[in-house]
């Protein structure tokens, strides 16, 4: 690689973190082509990949704990579950066609950016579903995303973060925090299933070194916007990596 290389990686995993880091996604879709590019080996690259969105959710989900944005309860139903359908994924992943699985992931995160957008949140007179059903919810909600992002090799923070939305009963703030703290987890799942295929460390070592300010200023700047503004924010960004990954679907 040149020096050239090295700045498109470090510029580029800057800029994706910090988006992903006020919304409370990963956004490893959006690295994945170039880091892929740039390794050694595809297998390598996206090892490199997972490895950097990991340490992005990581740094993102530290400031979202010091801001209070996490609900705990909801993430230790989430995450467990998120964790294991990301292995149940990985095992069956060659079983099952990859691109057409991307698509309908595509359509379905350009689906939730839809729902993000037209959130809002009940009046105190609507029916309020049981808290118990809700974290039943999330469970099955994490396990579902995690075996999908399993089989295309993404942690699918897009995906997940309009399902806690709509069917989770959570707010925003609440919805991005808890999204990027079950993101860290299952990153630090999909390095461990990447480790015996290999992983570029010099690309990881430059991606993560740029995706940790990139993330830590997107986090930051989370509780700067308003709820709607927050919304806003979200669905640009779901649009964004929906397309992203209908492209890579269809151009493979």
């Amino acid at each position: 690689m040149d020096a050239l290389e090295l700045i498109a990686l470090a510029a580029w995993s800057f800029a994706v973190s910090a988006a992903g880091g006020l919304v409370g996604l990963v956004l490893g879709n959006l690295r994945l082509p170039l880091v892929v590019l740039l390794a050694s080996s595809p297998a390598a690259g996206a090892g490199a990949n997972v490895a950097i969105s990991g340490v992005a959710a990581t740094t993102s989900a530290a400031a979202h704990i010091r801001a209070g944005r996490i609900d705990w309860r909801l993430f230790a139903w989430m995450a467990p579950t998120s964790l294991a359908g990301a292995v149940i994924g990985g095992l069956i992943s060659g079983a099952l066609p990859s691109r057409v699985l991307l698509g309908v992931i595509a359509l379905v995160v350009l689906y939730g950016a839809l729902e993000v957008a037209r959130f809002r949140r009940p009046a105190q007179t609507e029916q309020v579903v049981g808290r118990r059903e809700l974290l039943l919810n999330a469970a099955a909600v994490g396990f579902g995303v995690g075996v999908m992002g399993g089989v295309v090799g993404l942690i699918l923070g897009s995906l997940r973060l309009p399902a806690m939305v709509k069917w989770v009963g959570v707010g925003p703030y609440e919805a991005v925090g808890t999204n990027a703290a079950v993101g860290a987890v299952v990153g630090v799942g999909g390095l461990l299933g990447h480790l015996p295929s290999g992983v570029d460390w010099s690309l990881f070592a430059v991606g993560a070194a740029a995706a940790i300010p990139g993330a830590y200023v997107g986090s930051h700047l989370t509780g700067r916007l308003n709820e709607q503004a927050l919304l806003r924010a979200c669905a640009v960004v779901l649009v964004v990596s929906g397309l992203a990954m209908l492209a890579q679907a269809i151009i493979g």
